[in-house]
C-alpha cells in the first residue's frame, strides 16, 4: 500500500508539472567593457521580458526578430570616427539554448547601430 500512496503523489506532482522545461526560457547576461571605465552588466530576460535591463520588451522583441542573433547589418545611424572601443560580451541561453558572444566596436554609437537596444544600457 506504500507504493502505491506514493506511485499516485508522484504521478499527481508529474501531471502538474509545466510541459514546457524549465531551461527554455531566454537569460542573458550582458556586459560591456570600455578600457577606462568598469564593465558595466545587466540580465535580460525574455518570456516574460524582465531582469535588469532599462528596456527589456524591446531588446526582446529585437532579439526575437532576429531569430536570437545579437548582431545585425549597421542600422543606418550617423556615428563620429571617435575611438572609443567597447567590448560587448553574452552568456546565457536563448529560448534554452547556449549563447556566447563577444564584439568590440569603434564606440558606443557604432555598436548599438550594429546591436539595437540589445546593448543600451
Amino acid at each position: 500500500m506504500p507504493n502505491l500512496v506514493t506511485g499516485v503523489i508522484a504521478g499527481t506532482v508529474i501531471a502538474l508539472m509545466p510541459a514546457v522545461p524549465p531551461d527554455s526560457g531566454t537569460s542573458l547576461r550582458l556586459t560591456l567593457s570600455h578600457p577606462d571605465r568598469r564593465p558595466r552588466a545587466v540580465t535580460l530576460r525574455c518570456d516574460p521580458p524582465g531582469g535588469g535591463h532599462p528596456e527589456a520588451a524591446q531588446a526582446c522583441s529585437e532579439l526575437s526578430g532576429s531569430g536570437g542573433k545579437l548582431a545585425h547589418p549597421p542600422d543606418g545611424r550617423m556615428c563620429t570616427a571617435v575611438h572609443a572601443p567597447v567590448v560587448a560580451r553574452t552568456e546565457g541561453r536563448w529560448h534554452g539554448k547556449p549563447v556566447r558572444f563577444r564584439a568590440e566596436y569603434g564606440n558606443d554609437c557604432v555598436m548599438r547601430s550594429r546591436t539595437g537596444t540589445v546593448f543600451a544600457f
